[in-house]
């Protein structure tokens, strides 16, 4: 019985020993920035619109101005146009 704990014991020192060793090397994390600027600057935050025919939220970047306001797609602005009545001068 004492051969089989030693045989185990050592059995999970070269277990631990093994893990140790097959880990990839953990890199040094980057640098954290000054509070209140974004690390990336594709992270900041931006301006949400909503688009005027089906209420959808983009990010201003993304929105495409019309008349009677911003869309998310090119069908949405045509099919909100179509829909307004035409103005008479």
């Amino acid at each position: 019985m004492k051969f089989f704990l030693i045989l185990l014991l050592l059995g999970l020192v070269v277990f631990l020993l093994g893990m140790k060793h097959s880990r990839p090397a953990q890199t040094k994390a980057p640098k954290p920035s000054a509070p209140g600027t974004p690390a990336d600057p594709e992270a900041a935050p931006q301006t949400m619109l909503s688009c005027a025919h089906c209420g959808l939220h983009l990010p201003r970047d993304e929105a495409l101005p019309g008349k009677g306001g911003v869309f998310c797609s090119a069908a949405h602005r045509a099919a909100f146009e179509a829909q307004q009545p035409p103005s008479g001068a």
